[in-house]
């Protein structure tokens, strides 16, 4: 097995994580001289739609990583690194300022300038169905100032540290393509003009992703010709072609598969450790009967258990975490109470791993008023994270222990998110990724009261809503001092583990699959990208 967690970055390989462009200028006069090669990737999960801005979910992301570029890019790591902007800084407390990069040409031969920057801002807010907006990124600018073709500076409503950040989730559209375009003119490719290393060839969810290579590409021409994306749900499918050849490389390696992978001289194993939180949802968005939630004789409650926190405290004591880690994920994957792995900045190291007490479980639920416990409904994707019914399995079989007698739901993830959006659902296993390495991103999008006016909450489908936490959220908004902006996220972290408004459950360590003959570069964020994979 290849374990890259601490891997140092090369030049090359930098080129190849998310900082898709974030070369020095000079990169762009030393072409990669690559014969025609074609490169093959299998997923778990077809991306949803090609407008970068549709749907803040990670096979979107994924596939925008590859055909646009965004201000700032981030790497293996999660650290910030120059992008479409060369740099940043705050010329005032609401005020930051971006210098970028010169001579970008989008995939159509027309210049990047600043003013594609202010289209793009404007327009994340207003792209119509999304199930997760992308609004969040930029809700705390509320101007754009071009202020050159190569400079740009955001206002923001106040003090906004986590700004660069933030952007790295941003791709930058072009107002030529992009001016009245629908998402369904990105998924058609006619508004899928890009700065990417990649040219969109062909777009159809759930069957069809190709990418052609970006001659003129600023960072400098990919080594591969062509690239396909093979969507395969089933991990075993997934090892299954990888071992005869079909593809080069896969992601999502379940636990299983991992362990007769890297015995297998055909192909190699590369792993490393995820900010990614497997966690239990409960829904807080009604207050009365649930269809899925009924008492110990199968009657309809009247009121929401789940609004009681002595039932969620029971719930997360009812969760054995390390047999989790050990039985079901075969030891890839971290127990936690809390969203970011520990020596993260904004991690509370006050906060640990939840214990496992299933009789105090049954008292809390006594005191609750349900001595029998109740029955529940547990939902699931199927085809989205790693082991995910498996996992889903195992805690129903847990909190059945405790006498909350529970069944499991497992649908694709296309139905399972559909649902879950439309608060259809009582409890859910569900996941979240910090990929911008600190509290804020957790904070803003999952669990923050959602408010469209001020773009928070997007991705908040338990609708659940504490003034409290709103208001240290937004405080963090406003300290630009990291010690001090820190504290107040860590006291964020500490409410969010005291009210449980998700149960969490551990971080996954990411796994991939690849022939011999390639290197790939792993990512603490999970992406899957041509970019980050190189011959030899």
């Amino acid at each position: 097995m290849v374990r890259m967690q601490n891997s140092a970055i090369t030049r090359r390989g930098l080129a190849g994580l998310l900082a898709l462009g974030a070369l020095p200028e000079a990169a762009s006069a030393q072409p990669h001289a690559a014969a025609k090669t074609v490169l093959t990737i299998a997923t778990a999960t077809t991306p949803s739609s090609a407008d970068p801005h549709f749907y803040a979910f990670q096979p979107n992301f994924n596939l925008a990583l590859h055909v646009f570029s965004r201000l700032v890019e981030r790497d293996a790591r999660l650290r910030p690194i120059p992008g479409l902007a060369l740099s940043w800084a705050p010329v005032e407390d609401r005020i930051w300022e971006f210098r970028l990069r010169p001579g970008v040409k989008w995939h159509d031969g027309r210049d990047f300038t600043a003013d594609d920057v202010a289209f793009t801002i404007g327009r994340i807010p207003t792209v119509a169905g999304s199930p997760g907006s992308l609004a969040g990124y930029v809700r705390p600018i509320t101007r754009v100032e071009v202020v050159d073709p190569l400079t740009v500076r955001l206002h923001t409503a106040g003090p906004h540290p986590s700004l660069p950040n933030d952007l790295t989730f941003v791709a930058i559209v072009s107002r030529h393509a992009g001016e009245g375009a629908t998402t369904e003119d990105y998924n058609s490719r006619r508004a899928a003009i890009g700065t990417g290393p990649y040219k969109l060839a062909a777009f159809q969810p759930g069957s069809t992703v190709e990418l052609t290579r970006n001659e003129a590409y600023f960072g400098g021409a990919e080594p591969w010709e062509r690239v396909v994306f093979r969507i395969i749900p089933q991990a075993g499918a997934r090892s299954a072609a990888l071992l005869a050849g079909d593809v080069d490389l896969i992601d999502e390696v379940s636990s299983n598969d991992a362990q007769a992978l890297a015995r297998d001289s055909r192909v190699q194993v590369v792993e490393t450790q995820s900010t990614r939180l497997t966690f239990m949802q409960p829904g807080f968005a009604r207050a009365g009967e649930l269809p899925d939630i009924t008492d110990a004789d199968g009657k309809p409650l009247p009121k929401n258990p789940l609004l009681d926190l002595r039932v969620r405290q029971a719930l997360s004591l009812g969760i054995d975490r390390a047999a989790l880690v050990e039985r079901v994920m075969e030891g890839r994957g971290t127990p936690s109470g809390q969203w970011l792995p520990a020596g993260f900045y904004s991690a509370n190291p006050a906060v640990g791993v939840p214990r496992f007490d299933p009789e105090a479980a049954r008292r809390l639920l006594a005191e609750a008023g349900f001595p029998r416990g109740f029955r529940l409904v547990v939902h699931t994707p199927t085809d989205r994270f790693a082991n995910d019914s498996r996992i889903a399995q195992a805690v129903a079989q847990m909190w059945t222990r405790i006498g909350v007698a529970t069944v499991v739901d497992a649908l694709p993830y296309a139905a399972f998110s559909a649902r879950a959006s439309r608060q259809e659902y009582g409890v859910w296993l569900h996941s979240w990724a910090s990929s911008t390495g600190e509290a804020s991103y957790f904070l803003s999008n999952v669990v923050s009261t959602v408010d469209r006016a001020k773009r928070a909450g997007a991705n908040n489908w338990s609708l659940y809503s504490n003034p409290a936490l709103d208001a240290l959220t937004e405080r963090s908004f406003t300290l630009l001092e990291p010690a001090a902006r820190e504290k107040v996220l860590q006291e964020a972290v500490q409410l969010v583990a005291d009210d449980l408004p998700i149960i969490p459950l551990f971080h996954l360590s990411l796994v991939w699959g690849l022939r011999p003959g390639l290197r790939f570069e792993p990512n603490m964020s999970g992406y899957t990208a041509a970019t980050m994979v190189r011959p030899g």
